[in-house]
């Protein structure tokens, strides 16, 4: 288990040089990109239960952007290999309630239950895909400065910042504790049912007081209600072309089936 939090940890701070790349995609603007993912979301979900078809397409949009930003997208689906089977089992009972035929293949008959939880699948992977290539590709004080920029509210903003720098501060305190029991406790695996109440109370009072002493600290350093984020720079054109460029490939593939118009090409 201390081997399990330490690779945590590892995977957070690269997580973080990651996003300290230098690819065309990480150079432009962080309010644009959250606002492209977003709206990218969005549009993902608005997909009909029974358009896999017209869903598929919208594959291009991470694809394109892991090869533009160097990313290879093996990570993503290794960085979010925990998250990935509970989003895949969303759908699981939709072929059980639903017997509806949709679609005949020779005498292979796939019903509407298959065909929606294939979709919910899909939507729930690319949901993913799209926030982990935002957090992949702008840094976390980045984009916290754009916020500030458009006035979200500072609690906001400074809330967001602290929750995701002191992840790691929680994850070594875990492993700390999780690697002094296994000193008291030598051969056994895991942390015993018996002792996870107090586990979690002293996890729970320690970072308390890790908080406070960081709290304290940054009130020497002036802390006045609002962090001083790292410059962000002005959007430029190449991000405003991304920008429209990518609402309006998400416009046209929601309104038009793309996939069932190249098929109907290619057949005649």
């Amino acid at each position: 288990m201390v081997d399990q939090l330490s690779r945590a940890q590892d995977e957070f701070r690269e997580l973080d040089e990651m996003a300290a790349g230098r690819s065309v995609i990480h150079r432009l603007h962080p309010l644009c990109k959250l606002i492209v993912t977003i709206a990218y979301i969005f549009c993902v979900v608005s997909f009909h239960k029974y358009d896999f078809s017209g869903l598929a397409v919208m594959l291009l949009y991470p694809v394109v952007l892991f090869q533009a930003a160097k990313i290879p997208m093996h990570v993503c689906f290794y960085k979010l290999r925990m998250v990935l089977p509970l989003v895949c089992a969303v759908g699981l009972a939709n072929p059980f309630l639903d017997h509806r035929p949709v679609i005949l293949i020779g005498n292979l008959v796939i019903t509407g239950g298959v065909v929606s939880m294939l979709t919910l699948m899909l939507k729930g992977c690319l949901a993913l895909m799209a926030s982990f290539l935002l957090v992949a590709t702008t840094p976390i004080d980045r984009l916290c400065g754009a916020l500030r920029k458009v006035h979200v509210p500072k609690t906001l903003t400074t809330l967001l910042l602290l929750v995701y720098r002191y992840i790691g501060v929680m994850l070594g305190e875990a492993s700390a504790m999780v690697q002094a029991y296994s000193l008291r406790a030598p051969g056994q695996k895991g942390i015993h049912v018996k002792a996870w109440g107090s586990f979690l109370g002293q996890l729970l009072l320690r970072s308390a007081d890790r908080a406070q002493e960081l709290y304290s600290s940054m009130l020497l350093r002036g802390f006045c209600g609002e962090f001083f984020y790292s410059e962000v720079p002005a959007c430029g054109v190449g991000s405003v072309l991304f920008t429209g460029g990518s609402m309006a490939f998400f416009v046209c593939a929601r309104l038009v089936n793309i996939a069932q118009l190249i098929g109907t090409w290619v057949v005649k």
